[in-house]
């Protein structure tokens, strides 16, 4: 089977927690050349530590931290050194909150961008943080249609994915009527990732692999029983540019066996392109 690129990305919530669970070991085990992290909560020195002695101990790490420790970060690991790395959104109230990193790779599929980005949880009953994640979310707006701007007129293709903190339609969480006013299903963050897959200048892979029905999700509370009653939603995503769209060999939801086995509450979301 040919692999030219597997990406895969994960909320790892924490790394150094993520390393005791044993999620690097799992993460290795599906064999990609790149992996984007978001919730690293973790300094430079604290990254490297939690990958020393794991199959991504000799990798390039470009990392932007947040400026407040213990919080947010966001990574892209990968096993070819990047010719370029931003950080942030061209917003400077986001610049050091760990939320987007990019990374320009010349990778076996072409001139590739890739993204690890997280969006602000929000929350519906505190107009101040709800404001915050708009705000991001039109940050996002602009940097999207510019990279997509930009794999219409070079070669470089874009691929951005992690933890965007909404579901975009129904299909998108187990529980949608009981979340219509609930932060990550409001009508107006759904609007933005609309704005994005609009004209088909992005292509939502996982959506695409998994057709119209329900999920599959990537995400489920620790509480009660969601995660045994498959009671998730899907924020975790990977979009890409038009022309590396046309590339997708697969995705799949690297789900845990079981509540026990679980090293997050997220699943890693894996794409594979030929």
């Amino acid at each position: 089977s040919t692999m030219p690129l597997r990406i895969v990305t994960a909320n790892v919530n924490g790394v150094r927690a993520a390393r005791r669970n044993g999620g690097f070991g799992e993460l290795a085990a599906l064999r990609a050349q790149v992996l984007c992290l978001q919730e690293v909560r973790a300094t430079h020195e604290q990254l490297h530590e939690a990958i020393a002695g794991t199959a991504f101990s000799g990798w390039h790490v470009s990392h932007s931290p947040a400026a407040t420790l213990g919080r947010n970060g966001v990574a892209v690991l990968s096993k070819q050194q990047p010719s370029a790395v931003r950080v942030g959104l061209g917003a400077p109230e986001f610049d050091d909150h760990g939320r987007w990193i990019e990374v320009d790779l010349d990778s076996a599929i072409g001139a590739l961008t890739v993204v690890s980005a997280y969006v602000p949880t929000g929350d519906a009953e505190k107009p101040e943080k709800q404001a915050e994640k708009y705000r991001f979310l039109t940050a996002m707006d602009r940097r999207m249609s510019a990279l997509a701007t930009r794999a219409t007129r070079t070669d470089r293709q874009a691929f951005v994915s992690g933890d965007f903190n909404v579901a975009h339609r129904q299909e998108d969480l187990k529980n949608w009527k009981g979340n219509l006013s609930s932060a990550g299903f409001l009508p107006e963050e759904r609007a933005h990732i609309d704005r994005w897959l609009a004209r088909g200048r992005w292509t939502d892979l996982g959506r695409v692999a998994a057709g119209d029905g329900h999920g599959p999700y990537t995400w489920w509370s620790w509480r009660g029983k969601a995660f045994d009653n498959d009671a998730g939603w899907r924020i975790d995503y990977a979009l890409a540019t038009k022309d590396l769209a046309t590339r997708l060999r697969s995705v799949r939801v690297a789900r845990a066996e079981s509540y026990d086995t679980r090293w997050s509450d997220h699943a890693a979301v894996v794409v594979t392109f030929a």
